[in-house]
């Protein structure tokens, strides 16, 4: 059977049609997320989950990032957010997720940290909407990430990555697996993302593409 793809447009359009037409919750949708990527990482044997470091862009992607943050705590597991970028342009569901991770008391880690003492990092930098070139502390925690002993399990694409065309911006995550939300980005089964994406999981949260049960 072949792989159902959708483009980043698409995506983007089934976001907003899961949310605002069909109803179910934008927290609903990353909590769903979460549990899945969560347990995508627990399946992996590559990832040696002893010490985790979430990287957290603070869009929706790091949302993601920070309900896995929390299961891994809550499970036993140790974990530490790394966020990168400025916390007052936060989405709202970031910023309640955040508050979940505070209460729960998760460290935090800074730009400085040493990625060698992970066992594995967690991409949730961007989603698959990127547009332009990486840069600044982005590409700085991209680079690090790449250059270290640590595994690197990525979320919804890795960060970097072009949805559509599998292309490098500037510069992108190598990830020993992925966790790809409701279907694969187009670009991400091209040839040339292979050496990013590593073992990629489709995640079911809800979110499908027209079926017999719609009702336009």
């Amino acid at each position: 059977m072949m792989t159902q793809t959708i483009t980043v447009e698409e995506s983007r359009e089934l976001d907003d049609k899961t949310i605002n037409k069909i109803g179910i919750p934008s927290m609903v949708l990353m909590e769903r997320a979460g549990l899945k990527i969560y347990e995508n990482m627990l399946d992996n044997k590559d990832l040696d989950l002893s010490n985790v470091l979430i990287l957290a862009g603070t869009g929706n992607n790091g949302g993601d990032g920070l309900v896995v943050a929390r299961l891994l705590a809550t499970h036993g597991y140790k974990v530490s957010i790394l966020t990168i970028g400025n916390p007052d342009h936060a989405s709202d569901d970031h910023k309640s997720q955040q508050h979940i991770c505070d209460y729960y008391q998760i460290p935090k880690a800074f730009m400085n940290a040493n990625f060698d003492k992970y066992t594995t990092l967690v991409d949730a930098l961007f989603g698959s909407g990127l547009s332009r070139n990486v840069g600044g502390d982005f590409a700085t925690i991209i680079d690090k990430a790449n250059a270290s002993a640590a595994k690197v399990h990525a979320i919804d694409i890795p960060s970097g990555l072009n949805g559509d065309t599998g292309e490098v911006m500037g510069t992108a995550i190598k990830a020993t697996s992925t966790s790809t939300i409701a279907y694969p980005k187009i670009g991400m089964l091209k040839e040339q993302a292979k050496p990013y994406t590593g073992k990629i999981y489709v995640d079911d949260i809800g979110i499908y593409r027209g079926n017999t049960f719609e009702n336009e």
